[in-house]
């Protein structure tokens, strides 16, 4: 009986990781997203609230109201881009997720062919916790704005 039981939730799985993945159309990058958070769904979680800094409370209701993991994802990234509030997102995508992540991106002020849109259709930007030269190029750039500061720090003071 549990084995039936882990069968049915697999297979489930897999058919929500599959009804995104064509609706996401030249999003396939959002695969691997999902797969990603299957896989370690804490650090997933972890990894949203740290890029895109917001409560963990609203990312739990986020990521209840979507279809899959990489759907949280492109909700809060459209929000940076659109300037626009999650919230207000999370309602055009339950409007218009079957016209797909460009049209909903397009509605949203990303225009097409813009830098913006071509680097949302390029993949994701979440950190990836076996990427050590990633971590790497994160602490040059963090070593150089602590450079800035305290330079600016030291102009003020004299």
């Amino acid at each position: 009986m549990m084995k039936c039981i882990k069968i049915v939730f697999t297979a489930f799985g897999i058919m929500m990781l599959t009804v995104s993945a064509l609706s996401a159309a030249d999003f396939d990058w959002m695969v691997n997203l999902n797969l990603r958070s299957n896989a370690d769904p804490y650090a997933y979680k972890s990894g949203l609230v740290s890029r895109f800094g917001v409560p963990e409370s609203q990312l739990s209701v986020i990521l209840k109201s979507v279809g899959a993991p990489a759907d949280a994802y492109m909700i809060l990234r459209l929000s940076e881009l659109s300037g626009r509030p999650p919230e207000y997102v999370l309602k055009h995508y339950h409007a218009k997720k079957d016209r797909g992540w460009g049209v909903l991106a397009q509605d949203l002020g990303v225009k097409p062919g813009s830098n913006e849109f071509k680097t949302l259709k390029g993949g994701h930007d979440m950190r990836d916790m076996n990427d050590d030269r990633h971590d790497d190029k994160r602490d040059d750039k963090r070593d150089e704005r602590d450079q800035v500061r305290e330079k600016e720090h030291g102009k003020g003071k004299h």
